[in-house]
């Protein structure tokens, strides 16, 4: 039989074959009984109970969570006990019931509208209503007194296939037991590819409706590294899958002639920190900060903040720590934070835009808690760098730091309470490479800055004009475009012969099929998914820069994508 290959978007860069098996959890509701059978106080006095019950399971699953991922991926379940609470959803069931409908058929109907409502939005935002199917699918089941499917007892080497995975479905997956999974929907930013990276799990999302053609107990490749579904493999492609294990080097590398490149992860959790150092990561290269003020009620407080940034300088006592400052807006909203109804949010209020305006105090909160863990963090610990997201003018970083240095004078002069007065040393101070902008201003920026981060998952949205959550543009926003190309080298160019580095952040730093080109550019830190750490170290290891050099002169006449890959692919080795 010859093996079929569905392509979707791999988010954990690992592979692993195993037996497919179908989850379909979302309940069937029958049709319902005439209005006039229905009596609403019982009916409602019955989703108050369902509602109660629902929140206990949450509570209880938000622990086991906690204690198996980490606490912020399961801080998700506050978010989905605050939808059961949400008084617009109580009021539309509510006035279900009164109108003659069974509890179950009020939940269905009044949760449908609101997931209506945030499927029309984009990126991270369309993805919440995943976590509004997982409330309601709860809701019914407990309604209809259905048992719930448990995938924490799925046969070994299992692989998940389903039309999409909830928090609470991911929530359940047993690594020893779940080879992968793959979805009909979904994207790289969803919960499920959050949990997949941080479980080191093989996934693929958003493969589209052919994944249904794909029958249970099939044996299936999952490739999260091509976004790769791959059913029937062959006996070839089975034994690469089971060969392809890379050993983790806990030491920094170089290039084959002496070159060292500093391999680091992209984190945003506690346990992402511990999945990082546990695949040989050299520091942190992109320590998300928003993933602190994501899902909750309320910003965290400075002490708070304190204490996540200390432990994770503790935790690479060798390596240099990242922490890209709050960068909100666009895909990514905080709802307590009142974010503006914005036509199109990527091209709104996000990032430092924020920081210097209405969030100005959050900021300077963030700013402090920063440079107190910096100074207070034990001897040896890693050394502290900050970098500022979306920069687009020469004002906001002068802004941003005048306000560091402002933050770290008030420190010095009025001394910590709870932490051992001393000198505040400003840290490395870096912005994020995301913008046509900031890739056009980056000879006159290297005045002001330590480093460039490049991220080249916003950068190729905004270079392109392709919106990176959406899937009918996808290939116009791949990092191999030509336009991308040539806003990283001239980023890259502008910092030759300034004591400005340059570093990477996005999805192309972690693809071990880039490492050669990227080396070949002059950069000298590349940070990535932990997953993918132990391949890029090695890549590293195999490329000699001036082959890369070559490689990178022939690239700039490339004016398509296709001469890109095929160049790419000939210089593979």
């Amino acid at each position: 039989m010859t093996e079929q290959r569905l392509n979707g978007v791999g988010v954990s860069p690992i592979s692993a074959s195993g037996t497919a098996i179908w989850y379909t959890p979302e309940p069937t509701l029958t049709d319902p009984p005439a209005p006039e059978t229905i009596d609403g106080d019982d009916e409602w006095n019955r989703f108050l109970t369902a509602r109660q019950t629902a929140k206990s399971e949450l509570q209880d699953e938000r622990e086991q969570t906690a204690a198996a991922v980490g606490e912020s991926e399961a801080e998700v379940f506050d978010a989905h006990i605050q939808f059961l609470e949400d008084p617009q959803i109580e009021s539309g069931v509510e006035s279900a019931v009164e109108s003659g409908r069974p509890a179950e058929h009020a939940v269905s109907e009044t949760f449908s509208e609101f997931i209506e409502q945030f499927e029309g939005m984009s990126g991270q935002m369309a993805e919440r209503a995943d976590d509004l199917r997982d409330v309601r699918d709860r809701l019914i089941r407990i309604l209809s007194d259905s048992e719930r499917a448990d995938l924490s007892s799925v046969p070994p080497d299992s692989v998940i296939f389903a039309e999409r995975l909830t928090p609470s479905d991911t929530a359940q997956l047993d690594p020893d037991r779940v080879a992968g999974f793959a979805t009909v929907a979904g994207g790289r930013t969803s919960h499920a590819a959050i949990f997949a990276r941080s479980l080191a799990l093989p996934a693929v999302v958003g493969v589209g409706t052919e994944l249904n053609t794909v029958a249970t107990e099939s044996t299936v490749v999952v490739d999260g590294t091509a976004g790769t579904v791959i059913i029937d493999p062959t006996a070839e492609t089975q034994a690469a899958v089971g060969n392809e294990s890379i050993a983790i080097q806990t030491e920094s590398v170089s290039t084959g002639d002496g070159h060292s490149i500093e391999v680091a992860a992209n984190v945003g959790t506690n346990a992402d920190i511990q999945t990082a150092q546990e695949h040989g990561a050299d520091g942190i290269g992109l320590f998300r900060s928003e993933f602190l003020f994501l899902d909750r009620a309320e910003p965290p407080t400075e002490a708070e903040q304190y204490e996540t940034y200390r432990s994770a300088l503790e935790s690479f006592p060798d390596g240099r720590v990242i922490v890209r400052t709050l960068d909100i807006g666009g895909d990514k909203q905080i709802e307590y934070l009142d974010l503006p109804t914005e036509e199109n949010p990527f091209l709104g209020e996000r990032g430092i835009r924020r920081s210097l305006g209405p969030d100005e105090d959050l900021f300077k909160t963030q700013l402090r808690a920063l440079l107190r863990a910096g100074r207070d963090a034990k001897t040896g610990s890693g050394t502290l760098a900050v970098m500022i997201p979306l920069v687009s003018t020469i004002e906001e970083v002068t802004d941003a730091r005048a306000m560091i240095e402002t933050v770290a004078s008030n420190i010095e002069t009025k001394g910590v309470d709870d932490a051992p007065d001393g000198r505040v040393e400003t840290p490395e101070f870096g912005v994020m490479i995301e913008t046509p902008a900031s890739a056009f201003l980056a000879p006159a920026l290297t005045d002001h800055v330590d480093f460039f981060s490049i991220g080249t998952n916003d950068l190729a949205q905004y270079v392109m004009a392709a919106e990176r959550g959406n899937d009918h543009v996808k290939t116009l926003g791949d990092y191999r475009q030509p336009a991308v190309f040539r806003a990283i080298d001239t980023t890259v160019r502008a910092a030759e012969g300034t004591d400005t580095w340059v570093g990477m952040c996005g999805e192309m730093a972690g693809d071990p099929s880039m490492t050669e080109l990227l080396i070949g550019l002059g950069l000298t830190e590349l940070s990535m998914s932990a997953v993918s750490v132990p391949r890029v170290k090695t890549a590293v290891q195999e490329t000699s820069v001036s082959e890369a050099q070559a490689l990178v002169e022939n690239i700039r006449e490339a004016t398509t994508q296709d001469m890109i890959k095929s160049l790419l692919r000939t210089s593979v080795r």
